[in-house]
């Protein structure tokens, strides 16, 4: 037995008597209340079942609503919010707005965890490239795609050797990526490759990842619960990009497949969802590389990745 397990073991015992001392001084906290047993459902009524807490660094995962506000009062800011995404030049109200009902909206997704499509309707003014960003720096407190593209830049060079040095089945599945990136290309077309072929350098599939179609092809999205859509028409650079959740076109318009999956990252912290499994690895490190949020936490197959680009 460590020093460092006695010191964890008192920060755990002294965290759990502050929550016990904010329960009985009724202080909001709607960490505290939305684990509490009587709220849990009757199937569920275990400490250990069903419990809602930060698992992806998520600063203000459940944040108390501001002062002199309650529910019923937000819910009237959320229904002028609907009235006001429909005016034009009214991004400064929106914002602000948006910014006021952060508390309602977070405690809406936690707790009642509502489809993307159903969310959307009740919050149109999320699913915008400017909002999802905002949203993200509030649970969070960094940038999205400043901070993703910069660490996707930076490690770019490093990817591209290791992809080389790679052999066998995966080497071959990477040749088709290390020929685009060997070409004169803009910088959307080289973050796409790097993309693709860290999937692939993962073990685990671009097909989870991306939907590739070509213009004037039916599609059906049904299918699809994670997903960004490429479309392809005659040149190399995509017609248009757009993420899929739960089988609906939930953010058109995304621009390149580099943008795309910075806002798929944005969406999924906004929405509390879960990471699909085909593709844990490739969000680790989106998350914990490209992010770097929870950076100290690896699975060994990322760490060995981190430890190669830092070498």
């Amino acid at each position: 037995m460590s020093g460092m397990y006695g010191w964890q073991q008192r920060l755990k015992y002294k965290m759990a008597n502050y929550r016990s001392k904010l329960r009985k001084r009724d202080v909001p906290c709607p960490e505290l209340d939305i684990n509490s047993m009587k709220r849990k459902h009757p199937d569920n009524r275990g400490p250990a079942q069903n419990c809602k807490k930060p698992r992806r660094a998520e600063v203000n995962y459940l944040p108390p609503h501001p002062s002199g506000e309650n529910s019923e009062s937000l819910e009237m800011e959320r229904q002028e919010l609907l009235h006001e995404v429909k005016k034009m030049n009214n991004s400064s109200v929106i914002r602000e707005k948006m910014a006021k009902t952060f508390s309602n909206r977070r405690l809406e997704v936690v707790s009642s965890s509502p489809a993307a499509d159903d969310f959307k309707q009740r919050w149109p003014a999320l699913f915008c490239e400017a909002e999802i960003k905002e949203e993200f720096r509030r649970i969070t407190t960094i940038s999205l795609e400043q901070t993703f593209m910069l660490k996707l830049d930076h490690y770019t060079p490093k990817l591209i050797t290791l992809m080389k040095s790679k052999g066998g089945v995966v080497g071959t599945r990477l040749m088709p990526y290390l020929v685009k990136l060997s070409q004169t290309q803009t910088i959307e077309m080289r973050r796409d490759a790097v993309i693709r072929g860290l999937v692939i350098y993962l073990g685990e599939k671009v097909e989870e990842l991306f939907e590739d179609a070509l213009e004037d092809t039916p599609f059906d999205a049904t299918p699809h619960t994670l997903k960004i859509l490429v479309i392809h028409g005659v040149g190399e650079d995509p017609l248009a990009v757009s993420i899929l959740i739960d089988g609906k076109e939930i953010l058109p318009g995304c621009g390149s497949t580099g943008k795309a999956c910075t806002l798929l990252m944005g969406l999924i912290y906004a929405l509390n969802l879960a990471y699909p499994p085909p593709l844990r690895y490739t969000f680790e490190v989106f998350q914990k590389l490209f992010l770097e949020l929870d950076g100290t936490k690896l699975s060994p197959k990322v760490q060995a990745l981190k430890s190669k680009l830092l070498s």
